[in-house]
């Protein structure tokens, strides 16, 4: 699909129910190592229910993994190591009835999952394909499991006036105990709100909407802000150009970095990235097309790089990616 700045969506829920129907066969296990044919690494391979789209994980005490994920309620997928995934229910099996203000017939996507406080904190996207009037919802868990969800109601919205939309979130947290929340979808780009911690809404004693990343020229096209801290810098991780499209997908995912939380952010180049700027981690290559929606999980074993991916081999199915983070160059490098 085409998308133009005044026809703006993020990813799909609706396309991407269609495709959550796909029963995939289990695949054989190999390492997150990278391909010796392109310079972007394939995505470690997973087993069972993997067709998912904007895809966050956490990890619980007992080491369960929790991969949320847009559609049908926020769906979730647990594993125990990390590889083989089965689906363990949705979030909300109920919607909440502020839904309808901004989706009355669709679903909610984007979801963001951590864990601070004793208690699990998911922000999500409401809002229809194409539509800047949009909201983001907060809902928090002590066990992170489904049904288990309190809703928290809108956090931070935007109206077709608006010059940004209200999607995609992803909670930081600083060393200083400084909460922010960036957010954004296409029209003028990333924002970044500050987020008191005692409520998860914004912050009533600073209520600047700051900007973060932006496309001046041309599509438009970034989008799915997430924010980590290694190395005294600030690294900022976005999609940016077409997602939602299967095959046509042109979806890849760059990063900028600062010293700063609130940026600014510049590339490996040092082009900002409120001027078009970004390094690319991972970009379509072979059969996977279209890598982006990603987010960062902490592990064990070091920074995994979880995204989706669309399955050229597969009609264009959307897949779980995962890979690791080196950033022995200062730089993220996938493998």
């Amino acid at each position: 699909m085409s998308r133009t700045p005044s026809r703006t969506p993020s990813r799909t829920p609706t396309a991407f129910r269609r495709r959550a129907l796909v029963t995939l066969p289990a695949a054989a296990l190999l390492a997150l190592v990278p391909s010796s044919a392109t310079a972007y690494p394939n995505p470690g391979q997973v087993t069972g229910d993997v067709v998912v789209h904007d895809p966050t994980l956490a990890r619980t005490s007992s080491g369960k993994y929790l991969l949320y994920s847009t559609g049908d309620g926020l769906q979730l997928r647990t594993s125990t190591d990390r590889i083989a995934f089965g689906r363990s229910g949705s979030a909300f099996p109920t919607r909440p009835s502020w839904w309808n203000n901004y989706n009355s017939t669709g679903d909610v996507w984007a979801p963001d999952i951590s864990y601070h406080g004793g208690k699990y904190l998911m922000y999500y996207s409401v809002s229809s394909f194409g539509s800047n009037k949009s909201a983001i919802g907060l809902a928090a868990s002590t066990t992170g499991e489904p049904g288990s969800w309190t809703d928290y109601g809108a956090v931070y919205t935007s109206t077709t006036s608006s010059d940004y939309n209200a999607i995609d979130p992803n909670l930081f947290v600083d060393d200083d105990g400084k909460w922010w929340l960036s957010f954004g979808s296409w029209w003028t780009g990333i924002k970044m709100i500050r987020v008191d911690p005692s409520t998860g809404k914004q912050y009533a004693g600073d209520t600047a909407r700051r900007s973060l990343a932006s496309r001046p020229t041309g599509t438009k096209a970034v989008e799915a802000p997430y924010i980590v801290k290694r190395n005294g810098y600030y690294y900022l991780f976005a999609s940016y150009d077409t997602c939602c499209a299967g095959t046509s997908s042109t979806y890849k995912i760059k990063v900028g970095r600062a010293s700063g939380v609130t940026g600014p952010y510049v590339d490996k180049n040092s082009v900002g990235m409120m001027n078009n700027g970004g390094t690319a981690v991972q970009e379509s290559h072979g059969r996977y097309i279209g890598p982006g929606g990603q987010s960062i999980m902490k592990d064990s074993d070091g920074d995994l790089l979880v995204y989706h991916y669309y399955d050229g081999q597969d009609n264009g199915t959307p897949k779980l990616g995962v890979n690791l983070l080196n950033w022995s160059s200062g730089w993220p490098v996938a493998h």
